[in-house]
């Protein structure tokens, strides 16, 4: 069945986007998706947060099929629970950028996001979670953060707003790896040339949908290459100011539902 609107691909960011605050689904988004998809719409999540983190959300949609998640970096079969794709960010490099940065701005605090439908997240001592729902593992010392492959790394800074940091990263990180702001006080180190757009290709490929299929929904600059992928690009009233800047539409806050007043429109 082809969906009744020029969009048969929706690909929606999580915090900030299609969950409210309190990391809920609201009833009218749910029925939002559920009815643009038996207009035959696909639905693809499209996350910061690595599978393990996911699963659960993807539950509560009742998604049983592909999903992209860790800023792109793994495209996760949410039926048959495992990886059909991962790229993992070399540890020897992330503790090269990571020294970098503290040479610019002193000391920054730091997380990791592990590799693999199991992994955990590893947080040093002074780094505090930015979503406190979110399971984490404290560890004693940097170095116990490498023991495992990772997928990212995530920084806080005493002092630095998220924008100063994620500007002097990108400044003094080169071609180490990919430097991304995804949230309030959630900047990330991620392989080198990996995005968002990176994964939500590779997913769309599998299902045979093209750029031109999709319509996207995010709120922070790590939608940037998401939104440059998709035919259109639509920010929440509470999105940055950059992703702001360059979406095709405007639509309310994730806390008013705003991805369901657009779909509301598109799948009437």
């Amino acid at each position: 069945m082809v969906a009744p609107s020029p969009y048969s691909l929706i690909a929606t960011d999580l915090d900030g986007t299609l969950l409210r605050g309190d990391d809920t689904l609201s009833e009218r988004s749910l029925a939002a998706l559920t009815r643009a998809g038996r207009a035959g719409a696909r639905h693809l999540v499209v996350t910061g947060r690595p599978a393990p983190r996911v699963r659960p959300l993807l539950d509560d949609l009742g998604c049983t099929g592909l999903a992209v998640c860790g800023q792109g970096a793994q495209v996760y079969d949410a039926g048959a629970d495992r990886l059909l794709w991962s790229v993992t960010l070399d540890r020897e490099l992330a503790e090269t950028a990571l020294g970098k940065i503290e040479a610019e701005v002193g000391q920054v605090y730091a997380a990791v996001d592990q590799d693999g439908v199991d992994g955990l997240t590893l947080i040093e001592p002074g780094y505090l979670m930015p979503h406190p729902t979110l399971p984490a593992l404290r560890v004693a010392r940097r170095d116990d953060l490498w023991c495992a492959p990772i997928s990212k790394v995530l920084l806080r800074h005493h002092t630095l707003s998220d924008d100063e940091l994620a500007t002097t990263a990108r400044s003094v990180v080169g071609s180490l790896a990919t430097v991304t702001m995804s949230g309030p006080g959630t900047v990330e180190l991620q392989p080198c040339g990996v995005t968002k757009a990176t994964g939500l290709a590779l997913a769309a490929d599998r299902l045979g949908l093209s750029p031109g299929q999709a319509i996207a929904f995010g709120d922070m600059p790590n939608d940037i290459p998401m939104f440059e992928w998709a035919a259109y690009g639509v920010a929440m009233a509470n999105a940055h100011p950059e992703l702001k800047a360059m979406a095709d539409e405007i639509t309310a806050s994730n806390e008013d539902d705003g991805i369901a007043v657009v779909l509301e429109r598109l799948f009437d």
